[in-house]
């Protein structure tokens, strides 16, 4: 009978271990299921446009519990600790601003914050666009410092490296990725260097015998034509004009540069009175070109001012649907403002 009870008491325990190891397997096959879900679930993205931010020394305890405070992870810190220990990225996180899109994974997440892919994001400096116009945009622009708030712009230009310089017309035109942190400054020092580039390449490439001291005529050049049209074909055609008009000495006459010299008590027409109300920038009273650039011209249009093109054109008025009408003589260019600007076509 004892040797009985002893098979018994065996045969229980095997089984009893049996069922322990049966379930500790079955456990740990529900937990690697469950964590390699984990790491390949999206995580809970309510919005588009959603980031979130690491500080530098952040731990990766706090940062777990910033995804969770989020309500971006309902996960255990357990799973993201041997997910990121398992990616091998534990350690190795960077800090700043990431993009939480919908449909980005744990993994996808871990990715970017081991790689540095910090969240861009783009601010447009147009063509045509004032110096004011600029700075307004970049005030505007969201998680971007604005450290030009009150400085003028003297000062401005001490801080990007370029002291003595004016701002008008020395910003190429174009579209600056940045991410958060950076400065209104960094813009205008990244478009400053652009512009600076684009000319000096530009102005070794020039056609000859242009009546253009400096590579900054080119720019005050170009920031006329870019204002006086957005067309591509007519480019060349307006900067043919100015620069023939140039070469004889006659004034440019060029409305977009007297607007610019009445500043703030421009409100929308101009009038006979503005054409010969003389300020610096009043190409009716004053030959030459103006002092300085009267926009930003994009990389286009100072290409235009730089191959103008040949012909006998001294003259062209809008017409009125984004095109010019263009003119050899005086009496030519009277019959054109008659039709166009007067409505009384022959």
């Amino acid at each position: 009978m004892k040797r009985n009870s002893a098979n018994v008491g065996r045969a229980s325990w095997r089984l009893l271990l049996l069922v322990l190891l049966l379930v500790f397997i079955g456990t740990a096959a529900w937990f690697w299921r469950d964590f390699t879900r984990f790491g390949t679930t999206p995580l809970h993205v309510s919005e588009t446009g959603e980031s979130v931010e690491i500080g530098r020394g952040t731990s990766f305890k706090d940062i777990v519990h910033q995804l969770r405070g989020q309500g971006l992870s309902t996960a255990a810190p357990l799973y993201w600790r041997l997910l990121a220990e398992q990616m091998h990225v534990s350690g190795r996180l960077h800090a700043g601003e990431y993009a939480i899109e919908p449909g980005i994974t744990p993994q996808q997440l871990l990715t970017n914050m081991a790689e540095g892919k910090v969240l861009q994001r783009d601010v447009t400096i147009v063509d045509g666009w004032t110096f004011r116009e600029v700075l307004q945009a970049l005030a505007k622009a969201d998680k971007l410092k604005h450290d030009t708030a009150g400085v003028d712009d003297a000062t401005i230009m001490q801080k990007i490296g370029a002291p003595g310089e004016k701002p008008e017309g020395n910003f190429l035109p174009e579209t600056y990725a940045y991410v958060k942190g950076d400065s209104d400054l960094d813009i205008l020092r990244r478009a400053h260097a652009a512009m600076s580039k684009t000319l000096a390449t530009l102005w070794t490439q020039r056609a000859p015998d242009l009546p253009l001291n400096s590579r900054y005529d080119a720019l005050i050049l170009a920031s006329i034509v870019e204002k006086e049209t957005g067309r591509a074909d007519e480019r060349p055609r307006i900067a043919g004009v100015f620069i023939r008009r140039l070469q004889k000495k006659m004034l440019l006459q060029t409305d977009p540069s007297v607007i610019y010299g009445m500043g703030s008590s421009y409100a929308g027409t101009i009038h006979k009175s503005d054409l010969t109300t003389d300020t610096p920038y009043n190409t009716y009273t004053r030959p030459g070109l103006p002092p300085t650039p009267i926009a930003m011209p994009g990389k286009p249009a100072i290409e235009a001012a730089l191959h103008p093109a040949a012909g006998d054109e001294l003259y062209f008025v809008a017409r009125g649907d984004g095109t010019h009408a263009f003119a050899n003589t005086l009496d030519e260019q009277n019959r054109n403002v008659a039709c166009y600007q007067l409505k009384h076509c022959q």
